[in-house]
């Protein structure tokens, strides 16, 4: 008997708008997705709605050199009917520049 496999496609690469060196916008059909690429390989524990920017966020968990862990964001999800694209550039712009100044201050010779 032979078996057949439901589906061989795999699904297409998400279409990256914009990326920096901390972050990468990724297009989708009803969103603006902001990702942070610290955070790359992080596991997601939950979505739920960041205060920061009023969005859906995907959330993982990162812990201090004392063992406590905080609640930090992976990737924001901006609806398109409420941001558009010049807004989550801003949005990602400053989390560069945020990114940019610890490297400079902890790494000053990079």
């Amino acid at each position: 008997m032979e078996t057949q496999s439901k589906n061989n496609e795999t699904a297409p690469e998400p279409t990256i708008l914009k990326k920096g060196i901390f972050y990468a916008i990724v297009d989708d059909p009803a969103y603006f997705i902001m990702e942070d690429k610290t955070k790359r390989g992080l596991t997601v524990l939950e979505r739920s709605v960041d205060e920061k920017y009023g969005v859906s966020a995907d959330k993982g968990m990162i812990y201090d050199m004392d063992g406590i862990g905080h609640k930090v964001g992976i990737r924001w999800y901006f609806p398109k009917e409420k941001f558009g694209f010049d807004k989550v550039l801003e949005h990602a712009t400053e989390m560069e520049q945020r990114y940019r100044k610890i490297r400079e201050e902890t790494c000053p010779d990079y």
